[in-house]
């Protein structure tokens, strides 16, 4: 049995999961974004979960740890995670101080699309992407089968692909990025501020989108946002031409508010090179278990 964790940016879930990719037990934590630099309590957050979950088991029975991470990683470093305000954070070699097992680090989104390539909503398509939208952009793509991935870092940073030049400003320091127009947190801080909404917590958001359908502002920001990832995922189709898109994160959640207007939208072909033929859009179908089930396949 391994162990799977995956840190989201504003949340952690770490589960026990078989070689059939089973999550046999699973908990799970929130927390505030409320310092500039997230490296503590991200790492007191895991080690607090982990300390749960292997009282529950024999330690020995644990083969090893993955931890699925939002940024660039390498070689058990997180280079940079923007939107924790990380930079250079040494995660595996201060998790060992404590735990002696092996541990592995990927970025959150490889990890998610390779558990959904092998068990979930990709499985039966050769070239695919994967797109997590949620606080971020994240991705990752297979050709004939094989995830693309270089030697040095994660790669594959779509959310930092200017799609507009000299617009938003990005958490990255760039203008313009994907992820400043796409991410779910962008499009819930416009309803929060435009509505003036208590807060941008998912579920409020959703049920005033819910009772509010009809309402023209609404529709303006959310056809907006549907034009702007459209944007994105265009130029993702016309450079890789994947059969199928499984989108997770948040942007899950919001399926019958967004997924219709996503697929009418890439529909039109205004954006496509090759018009004639549109990938499948699908969602991902393990939802949060992806990114935990991904972090204990690594090896």
């Amino acid at each position: 049995m391994k162990i799977g964790i995956d840190v989201g940016g504003s949340h952690i879930g770490l589960g026990i999961i078989d070689s059939n990719g089973n999550l046999l037990l699973k908990t799970e934590k929130d927390y505030d974004i409320h310092e500039n630099d997230m490296s503590n309590i991200v790492l007191d957050t895991i080690k607090e979960l982990l300390n749960q979950i292997l009282k529950q088991q024999q330690v020995e029975k644990i083969e090893s740890i993955g931890i699925a991470f939002p940024g660039t990683v390498s070689n058990g470093v997180v280079v940079k995670a923007e939107n924790l305000g990380i930079e250079n954070f040494r995660i595996v070699e201060e998790l060992k101080k404590e735990f002696n097992i092996q541990i592995y680090l990927e970025n959150d989104a490889k990890c998610a699309a390779i558990a959904e390539k092998t068990y979930g909503s990709l499985k039966e398509y050769d070239d695919s992407l994967f797109l997590i939208i949620g606080t971020g952009v994240g991705g990752a793509a297979f050709l004939n089968g094989k995830l693309l991935k270089p030697k040095r870092y994660s790669a594959f940073e779509v959310g930092h692909m200017v799609i507009q030049k000299g617009g938003e400003k990005c958490n990255c320091g760039r203008n313009g990025c994907f992820e400043a127009y796409a991410s779910m947190k962008r499009l819930k801080e416009k309803i929060k501020k435009e509505f003036n909404l208590a807060s941008i917590d998912g579920k409020l958001i959703k049920q005033f989108m819910i009772d509010n359908k009809k309402n023209e502002k609404l529709n303006e920001i959310l056809d907006t946002y549907i034009e702007d990832l459209s944007i994105g995922i265009a130029n993702l189709i016309n450079i890789l031409e994947p059969e199928a898109i499984s989108i997770g994160g948040s942007f899950a959640h919001y399926k019958e508010i967004l997924l219709e207007r996503l697929e009418n939208k890439l529909a039109e072909k205004v954006e496509l090179y090759n018009k004639e033929s549109i990938p499948k859009i699908v969602l991902a179908e393990l939802k949060n278990d992806a990114g935990i089930i991904g972090a204990a396949m690594q090896i």
